[in-house]
Parts: C-alpha cells; sequence; structure tokens
C-alpha cells in the first residue's frame, strides 16, 4: 500500500489482521493488550454459548472498546441443548477449592468449538493469527488449554482450510500458556489492561458481584495477590 506525496511515492505499512478469542475474563484481556502491542489489526470474537451469565459478554464488549479492538464480534448458539457442564446446566458451581481431575466446570470441547469459529472468521477476513489465552499452569485443568491440543488444532486448521492449498499457515498464538496468574497480571497491567472490567467468576450474584469462592475467583484471587497488584474486583463477601 502506497501514496503520493510530492511527486514521491511512500510505502505505508499496513498492520496485519489477527482474531483474538475475548470472553470477558482476565486471561482474554491480557491476550487482547498483548496482540495489540504487537502491532496487529485485532478483531475480537466472543460467543454467546448458553453460559449461566451474561456479565461475561458485557465484559468482553468493554475490553475491547478500552484496548481499541476493531470489532467485537458475538456468535450465539446454545450448548444447554445437552449441557455437560456447570456453566451450560442447572448443576450447581462447586465453591469447595481447588481439586484433582477435571471440575464439572469444563464445557464439553469448549476451546475446540470456539476455535472452529475463530479460524472460519479468520478466513474471511484473510486474518492468519489467532490469539487465544489458554494457560496450564494456574488453570483448572481443563484438557483444551493444554499445549497438546492448541499444537494438535492448528495442524488441524491448516489441513482443513484453503491455507493448504495455497501455501500458508495460519498460527495459533497461546502467548500465556506458560505463565502464572501472577505473571499474567503483572503483564496485562503493564500493558494497560484495566481489570476492573473483567469478570472471572462462574456464579456473580443478580449484581454482577463475584462469588469469590469457585475455582474462578480463587486463582483470580491468589494471582493478585502474587502479583501485588490491588484486586478491582467486587465480590459478594
Amino acid at each position: 500500500m502506497f501514496r503520493v506525496f510530492r511527486g514521491y511515492i511512500i510505502f505505508m505499512n499496513k498492520k496485519l489482521k489477527a482474531v483474538v478469542l475475548l470472553s470477558g475474563g482476565l486471561d482474554s484481556a491480557t491476550v487482547l493488550a498483548h496482540a495489540v502491542k504487537k502491532g496487529f489489526d485485532c478483531h475480537a470474537i466472543s460467543f454467546d454459548y448458553g453460559q449461566r451469565h451474561r456479565i461475561e459478554l458485557r465484559c468482553a464488549k468493554r475490553i475491547s472498546r478500552q484496548l481499541k479492538a476493531a470489532d467485537d464480534l458475538v456468535i450465539g448458539f446454545n450448548l444447554r441443548k445437552w449441557g455437560g457442564s456447570a456453566l451450560t446446566s442447572s448443576m450447581k458451581v462447586p465453591k469447595g477449592g481447588l481439586k484433582s481431575g477435571i471440575p464439572v466446570t469444563y464445557v464439553p470441547a469448549r476451546n475446540t468449538i470456539f476455535l472452529s469459529f475463530a479460524i472460519s472468521y479468520a478466513e474471511a477476513i484473510g486474518a492468519k493469527d489467532i490469539f487465544i489465552g489458554v494457560n496450564s499452569l494456574d488453570y483448572s485443568g481443563y484438557p483444551d488449554c493444554r499445549p497438546q491440543f492448541i499444537k494438535a488444532f492448528a495442524k488441524c486448521a491448516n489441513l482443513g482450510t484453503k491455507a493448504t492449498d495455497e501455501g500458508w499457515k495460519f498460527k495459533i498464538h497461546a502467548p500465556l500458556q506458560k505463565l502464572t496468574k501472577a505473571q499474567i497480571i503483572r503483564l496485562g497491567t503493564k500493558l494497560g489492561v484495566d481489570y476492573s472490567l473483567t469478570n472471572s467468576c462462574y456464579d456473580p450474584d443478580v449484581k454482577d458481584r463475584a462469588c469469590g469462592k469457585c475455582d474462578s475467583c480463587r486463582l483470580r484471587k491468589k494471582g493478585f495477590a502474587e502479583a501485588g497488584i490491588k484486586d478491582p474486583t467486587v465480590y459478594q463477601i
């Protein structure tokens, strides 16, 4: 891309497009800020999938505006049709602390579904980079947050799209993969993320206050404490 100025041709750098999965939580907000800092033209994508509360979608909208994303697309579908998770059914959210094994807050194949939409969106708008805020250190043990899954999905995406015939590749970025929650919070703070706009709670009340007891709240509180940064979250207790 170029323009002519006083008889001279001036070449202008055009930003590369990226699709960023934005849940409205702490991790995805940090990833969006990271992608913006890297110079990408960021297209945020969020999902209304039948989750038990709406606050995360409102948070995603606020975050995308604060970090000046190019757009903030919301895709709707209903995983309550088959449930299988405390986040997509009437099943109670555990609040007794982190335990071993895969918790009931795991939504079956959620990141597989989300990434599939992201790849389709990216291919349609000409983006070759996908950013996702998965983490495999301070997390709840979800199988679709592990490095092996992200690597395997990237291979699948490149084989199942026109990239395989046209000689280019999608790249799935997971910059938080090996960071602790405290390291993520420090990074986001440095990048200017306003964490008061984010939601991490699995079971907020009608006033959008975090429960403070679910796995996600516990990890969030622990992260802020270890980072030495004040937690801006409004908790029920």
